[in-house]
């Protein structure tokens, strides 16, 4: 599968699966523009890209920030001219029951992960409708198709992105734009390491394939929505779980 040509911008960028779909994307022969709030680790993971001849340029943007989108995204055009992927990537998550949660982080949690996806698929979607050509890629999380224990909020904000997805798709698709989401299982990433081991070894334990996602693994399965094998898919929800969400 070749991209060559494309431009993409990969929110989340940084590292973890973020940083997996940048080097996937750019290995493919996108020229890949890393965007995230990790400015230092952000700026290693583009070099690391240039390193090895491809294209990329690291910007920061925090995408619960509507002038940080902006200046993104004026930047990105300034940059390439022209957007022709979207991975909205970025995403955080708090292990926490419910009736522990504090307002502000219901708040950090929604204006993160469902309304940073909507934000930036905005920014970028007019030139894709103009030029009737484009790929917007969400990552949502299996939680948001099942629920997860402990993560309530987190699953109400990830299943909000699986309904968007959707939705534009069907708005999107007399412009011949697709827009697909990629729903990780539990994935062996910084995010996760800060998970007590033994929630990690039940993760696995559940899971029928034994074992946590690679982060490349879920890049694997946004890099196939972003290319042209997919250009007839969408509104698609696709779960990289090792088969622990088997859902219809």
């Amino acid at each position: 599968m070749r991209l060559d040509g494309r431009t993409a911008v990969v929110t989340g960028a940084a590292s973890g699966i973020g940083r997996a779909t940048a080097e996937a994307l750019a290995q493919a022969g996108a020229h890949v523009l890393l965007g995230d709030i990790n400015d230092e680790a952000g700026e290693a993971a583009a070099a690391a890209l240039a390193a090895q001849g491809c294209g990329a340029d690291y910007f920061h943007v925090d995408v619960t920030d509507a002038k940080s989108i902006e200046a993104f995204r004026q930047a990105a055009l300034a940059k390439r001219g022209r957007v022709d992927i979207v991975a909205n990537v970025a995403g955080w998550g708090k292990t926490e029951p419910f009736v522990e949660n504090k307002p502000e982080l219901w708040r950090k949690l929604i204006d993160l992960n469902f309304l940073g996806t909507v934000m930036v698929s905005r920014a970028f979607v007019d030139g894709m409708m103009e030029r009737r050509s484009g790929r917007i890629v969400c990552v949502a999380s299996d939680a948001g198709r099942v629920g997860s224990l402990g993560e309530t909020v987190y699953s109400g904000t990830k299943g909000g992105v699986i309904a968007f997805t959707k939705a534009l798709a069907r708005e999107m698709a007399r412009y011949d734009v697709t827009v697909n989401c990629v729903c990780p299982g539990p994935t062996d990433t910084p995010l996760m390491a800060a998970v007590p081991d033994k929630i990690k070894e039940a993760f696995a334990r559940v899971t029928p394939m034994r074992r946590l996602a690679k982060p490349s693994e879920i890049a694997d399965a946004i890099l196939f929505f972003a290319g042209p094998q997919a250009q007839f898919v969408t509104g698609q929800v696709l779960s990289v779980s090792g088969g622990l969400t088997m859902a219809g």
